[in-house]
């Protein structure tokens, strides 16, 4: 009997809706080019496949469904294949971004099947109604640099993956148009989550940017929102807002003036922006998103992110200046909870002023808030939200940045957020979400599954088990809306990428056998000899995830902004002639002023971990966390020897490649964490035996990071596996670029023969002033 590839090749019509959605000519288009070239792609009404032919369509109107097939009655987000007597295909879904996700099914997994396996019609329901992306890394993020990025692949792996929703709202630049005072980091920070006016502009702001540079980064998201359209899925935005303005339409408009918005520690001159209790301003914001929306009007939503990296709400509690504001908001005087209220409705109608506006152009359109940052204002939030002003959470059980979770394996570890070991989403939430969706408000849910908070810079990372728990609980509780953190990883970077095909899987089929998943995926990548091996490589990789125990959150999130790769880690680190640090203190989360470039355990305002608990993380990452990476590496190693064939081959390079670098960036953060407990145990102490001690877990520290260098310089230098984010354009605070090596060598060097060096930190360090104090010494 013929297979069902063989049928796709006879194929000598393909037919589409008279007027279906872009999806449709996509499928086609892609059906005729990988199987039957000659085949015509025509526009016909009615939804059978006659013989030799292929039927590709979306079906929006519940009443044609039973016509469709009989097993179909109201359940939405279906998809079919079926074929037909004598080889005519229906490829038909109820949604446009489920038709390419079904397609890449068809292709794929069935190909090889018997097709008259297929003629009583392949029924699947989505699990999740909705997917979207949450501050897509390599598409509009601080990664958009990274090497070897085709857009419109993305799109495809997208729309592969089960995706309804993508982000358009990128820079066109690698850098933004924000610029600050020399050795400022606040403007770093705009390169991501680009606000309205770096797009559009009202009668408020026109002339304040360049309109070429308004034109680039429009033409840029108009480009994403047509691929979006092209493979079914819809736009949306992320921005943070509202964002500071320049300072000159604050010069010319100085009622206008909102909250001071700027980190002080990162800033070196403060930023404003407007007052969005003020009626031209909230016009100002309006006339934008619309002007936006005409120039793509399949634009969806927009998720507000706040209150950070230049962007917050007048009055609100976690400002980093504090409650401030322009003069519409509050009077003198007002007690906390008043102060509250009132921000509160501030915000809340910007977010009405954003959503009808939208709607004026797209009926659907909603608004969201990140709902995080406001623990203070949450309840007075929480009461007005209505139809189209939904929320996106980690939970709604607590507010602002609390836990409702923890660690899966240490309850001592205070901070988990934006990782995949924040990997449950219990019924407890479920009544609250309700609570919401009687009022018409929907709540998106945060789930990790990929590079972001998780690894970065490393690609591929595989923790199945963590990503399953979290798919579970939120399909459990009945989640429309699952927030993929950081975006999709493309698949020609991490082409055996268990995470993600994981996401896919448990998208077709919400009762998913995760045992058999695992095998039947290791089975057809490696070979039936080794899969069982593979599984355990990956049930490896994910107990050695949940033995980390994020000893600085920070770090382990944003360990590429604070340079830990190619960064000297030694007991005194001004040790190291400054000029000599210069190559990674340019790029480094740290202004002149900030401890952090000479200790490790403080960051602007925040002690980051107490020695106590970084002896603690040590001794758990060394008696659990390295012991299981090894066992990893071993079998790997041993798998390569029993491997026959170049496919199986193939897979083993690329897993073990992943396997030394997450190793390696496990030993680099375990280190960092000895040099707190080491540093600051001897400071602290007075009793020899303790220094004694310090200076000798000190030594170890400098001595194995060296040793780990030199293993993650040789993996770069000789590695053929795409393991790591890496610029195509140039290094940033954010990213990497292609001289990591040359900078890792030079870490190296720095680091040889610091290794009994005493333990100093100067307590005085952030109150130098540069150009002052070096020639007059504070009383």
């Amino acid at each position: 009997m013929p297979t069902v590839h063989n049928i796709l090749t006879t194929i000598t019509t393909i037919d589409i809706g008279p007027a279906g959605p872009k999806v449709e000519q996509t499928v086609a288009e892609e059906l005729k080019a990988r199987f039957c070239p000659k085949a015509e792609i025509r526009r016909s009404p009615g939804l059978a496949a006659n013989i030799g032919t292929a039927r590709v369509a979306v079906v929006a109107d519940k009443k044609d469904w039973k016509d469709i097939h009989p097993a179909l009655g109201d359940k939405e987000n279906w998809m079919m294949v079926r074929m037909k007597d004598r080889g005519g295909i229906e490829i038909i879904t109820s949604r446009p971004h489920l038709l390419y996700g079904m397609f890449c099914t068809l292709v794929e997994e069935w190909g090889t099947k018997d097709a008259s396996s297929l003629q009583q019609g392949v029924i699947r329901y989505a699990t999740f109604p909705e997917m979207r992306p949450v501050f897509d890394l390599f598409l509009n993020q601080y990664a958009r640099t990274v090497r070897d990025f085709n857009k419109e692949e993305y799109f495809k792996d997208m729309a592969r993956l089960g995706f309804s929703y993508a982000e358009a709202n990128g820079l066109a630049y690698p850098v933004p148009f924000e610029t600050g005072p020399k050795g400022e980091l606040l403007h770093r920070f705009y390169t991501y989550c680009p606000s309205l006016d770096q797009f559009v502009t009202s009668r408020l702001n026109k002339g304040f940017y360049d309109q070429d540079y308004l034109q680039a980064n429009l033409n840029n998201l108009k480009t994403h929102a047509q691929l979006a359209d092209k493979y079914g899925m819809k736009p949306g935005l992320v921005c943070f807002e509202p964002r500071s303005v320049p300072d000159e339409l604050l010069q010319r408009y100085p009622v206008l003036r909102g909250a001071r918005v700027d980190h002080p520690m990162r800033s070196f001159r403060p930023r404003y922006n407007l007052s969005i209790a003020h009626p031209v301003v909230r016009e100002h914001y309006a006339e934008m998103m619309e002007n936006l929306m005409h120039e793509a009007p399949n634009l969806s939503y927009i998720s507000i992110w706040s209150n950070d990296s230049g962007a917050g709400f007048e009055y609100t509690s976690s400002l980093y200046v504090g409650r401030n504001g322009g003069g519409y908001v509050v009077r003198e005087w007002l007690g906390a909870k008043d102060i509250a209220h009132a921000a509160a409705l501030n915000l809340v109608r910007f977010l009405k002023v954003l959503r009808d506006a939208g709607r004026k152009v797209n009926p659907e359109f909603r608004s969201l808030i990140r709902l995080e940052p406001f623990w203070e204002e949450h309840d007075h939030i929480w009461e007005q939200l209505i139809d189209g002003l939904d929320v996106e959470v980690s939970s709604l059980q607590t507010k602002g940045w609390e836990l409702s979770y923890t660690h899966p394996k240490y309850p001592e570890v205070p901070q988990i957020h934006g990782t995949a070991l924040y990997n449950r989403f219990v019924e407890k939430e479920k009544p609250l979400m309700e609570q919401l969706q009687k009022k018409g408000s929907e709540t998106d849910v945060y789930f990790t599954p990929a590079v972001l908070s998780n690894h970065e810079p490393l690609l591929g990372i595989a923790f199945p088990q963590l990503v399953f728990d979290k798919l579970k609980d939120m399909a459990a509780q009945g989640v429309v809306t699952p927030c993929y953190y950081g975006g999709a990883t493309p698949q020609k970077w991490t082409p055996y990428n268990i995470n993600e095909e994981l996401v896919r899987a448990f998208q077709l089929d919400a009762w998913l056998d995760l045992n058999a998943f695992l095998k039947q995926k290791a089975t057809e990548w490696i070979g039936p000899e080794l899969a069982d091996d593979l599984v355990n490589v990956w049930t490896l990789s994910d107990e050695a995830y949940r033995c980390f125990p994020v000893p600085i959150w920070i770090y382990s999130g944003w360990g590429v902004w604070y340079r830990l790769f190619i960064r000297p880690i030694i007991p005194n680190i001004e040790a190291i002639p400054e000029q000599e640090r210069l190559y990674y203190e340019d790029f480094l989360l740290a202004t002149t002023h900030n401890r952090t470039r000479v200790d490790f355990r403080y960051d602007v305002g925040f002690d980051l971990i107490e020695p106590s608990r970084a002896r603690l993380a040590v001794k758990h990452i060394d008696e659990d966390l390295l012991p299981t990476m090894e066992k990893a590496l071993l079998l790997l190693h041993d798998m390569q020897k029993r491997a026959t064939g170049e496919k199986s081959l193939a897979c083993l390079r690329d897993q073990y490649d992943r396997m030394r670098a997450l190793k390696c960036w496990y030993k680099t953060q375990r280190n960092v964490t000895a040099w707190v407990a080491g540093v600051h145990g001897y400071l602290e102490s007075t009793d020899p035996k303790v220094r004694q001690d310090c200076r000798a877990l000190l030594k170890n520290m400098v001595l194995d990071e060296i040793e780990n260098t030199k293993d993650l310089l040789n993996l770069w230098e000789t590695s053929a596996t795409n393991w790591m984010i890496v610029s195509e354009v140039g290094e940033t605070t954010f990213i990497y670029y292609k001289n990591l090596g040359e900078l890792m060598k030079k870490k190296i060097e720095l680091m040889q023969g610091h290794e009994n060096d005493e333990p100093y930190v100067d307590p005085d360090f952030q109150w130098r002033v540069p150009g002052f104090t070096e020639e007059k010494k504070l009383p």
